[in-house]
């Protein structure tokens, strides 16, 4: 069979199990699933960026996402003037001060010969400017979480276009994988695992803890949504749409929430195949030869007059980016920011698992990856206690069938691990492997 009709066969069998969703399911559940496939195929083609292209194992995807979700509070979020009149200054300037003392200790560092006098000057400086910044920021962050903390507590944002949060996603994330990529880029592929993983934990702390930026565990909610999406309300008083689906035999409230779900349908699929067209491009472009060449053998490369450490941070930058923009992209369609959900099983190990079964370092693969296991990992949630009922039907009641019924949420964890390591048992190289 030619590759091509191999990979027809299996992006029409995936599309098969989301139709099948919608006929003996609900075509809202379906099209949910769908969009989140999308969103999720998104991020499995940045980190197949950083893995398939540049050999680059991070586990930090979950932090990408976090920055991503929080440009969209910082963008979109209703601004809180009172919150920031009370102290947003001083919040400001405390973290201009810590910037500045880091860039300080820098120079100081840079400018003065090594030796204990040195070390006892950037210590110093480190040590005053750490008091220093506390002092201010401290102040500042008790002022704005004052102020009505049950509904607000925080700055709040800009109030602009969800749109618009979409790029500033990709910037907060490329910006972050930068930080860390000065941090952690020259360690040992092991290594780099565990630094992108910590810092990621870190920053979805940060997010949890730090009520002043986005009410930490009590959620930013109301967040609007992209252009041109309505709500459902909206629809079911429109007397003209009301009309239109009632005579064609749908029920307005249902029609509402699928019109709405078509059109982020079509949102993100614009957006993915944008990245798609841009990453196939990069891919197969003199870059894209280098990239592989660097992942393939770094002596060589770098024999060849290639900066290697250079090229992995750009890489690094480059699928973070793209990550962040898919966080901002779910941010907006669910409409709150949840640092909650932030959890590696879903947002890193997950989108790994992705990367890998689809193919790694073939593009359509991340993508086939992406859309199967994100159909996998939703509908499983909702066909597991039907099933696990199914199966226990013949049991007599007790505590063994309470059991197994009560552990019907783990089902898609098993059929996940079950997936894997089929692939990887008959096709190690992935779906659709890289050419």
């Amino acid at each position: 069979m030619a590759t091509s009709t191999r990979n027809l066969l299996l992006f029409a069998g995936v599309a098969l199990l989301f139709i099948l969703t919608g006929l003996f399911q609900s075509w809202n559940l379906s099209l949910q699933i769908l969009n989140i496939g999308i969103l999720s195929a998104i991020m499995a083609l940045g980190v197949n960026m950083q893995w398939g292209y540049a050999g680059l194992f991070s586990t930090g995807i979950v932090g990408s996402v976090a920055l991503g979700g929080l440009a969209v509070v910082v963008v979109s979020a209703k601004p809180v003037p009172e919150g920031f009149a009370a102290g947003g200054w001083a919040v400001l300037g405390g973290l201009a001060l810590g910037v500045a003392v880091i860039v300080a200790a820098t120079l100081l560092y840079r400018a003065m010969k090594p030796g204990r006098l040195r070390a006892l000057a950037v210590t110093a400086l480190v040590v005053a400017g750490f008091f220093l910044y506390r002092y201010v920021f401290d102040q500042g962050v008790a002022a704005v979480e004052a102020f009505n903390p049950a509904t607000y507590g925080n700055i709040g944002g800009f109030g602009l276009p969800s749109l618009l949060a979409w790029p500033v996603g990709a910037i907060f994330a490329g910006l972050g994988a930068w930080v860390i990529g000065k941090i952690a880029l020259g360690l040992r592929s092991d290594y780099l695992a565990i630094a992108t993983l910590g810092i990621a934990e870190i920053i979805v702390v940060v997010l949890k803890s730090e009520d002043w930026l986005a009410r930490g565990v009590k959620n930013v909610t109301g967040l609007p949504r992209p252009w041109p999406v309505p709500y459902e309300v909206d629809l079911q008083a429109d007397p003209e749409f009301v009309a239109r689906v009632t005579g064609w035999g749908f029920d307005p409230i249902t029609a509402s929430t699928i019109f709405v779900k078509l059109l982020y349908l079509a949102i993100f699929g614009a957006v993915l195949l944008a990245i798609i067209w841009a990453s196939e491009r990069a891919l197969n472009s003199p870059w894209g030869r280098m990239m592989r060449a660097i992942r393939d053998n770094e002596v060589a490369a770098s024999a060849m007059g290639k900066n290697v450490t250079r090229r992995h941070l750009q890489i690094f930058i480059i699928g973070s980016a793209v990550v962040g923009l898919a966080g901002a992209m779910l941010t907006s369609m669910e409409g709150q920011l949840v640092p909650g959900v932030y959890s590696p099983l879903r947002f890193t190990f997950l989108i790994w698992v992705m990367v890998i079964v689809g193919g790694s370092g073939n593009n359509w693969g991340a993508v086939l990856g992406g859309l199967l296991l994100g159909w996998l990992w939703l509908a499983v949630e909702y066909l597991g206690p039907g099933l696990m009922g199914w199966l226990t039907a013949a049991l007599p009641a007790g505590d063994l069938k309470t059991h197994l019924i009560d552990s019907a949420q783990h089902m898609r964890l098993v059929t996940l691990g079950i997936v894997l390591l089929l692939v990887l048992r008959f096709a190690p190289r992935g779906l659709i492997p890289e050419k």
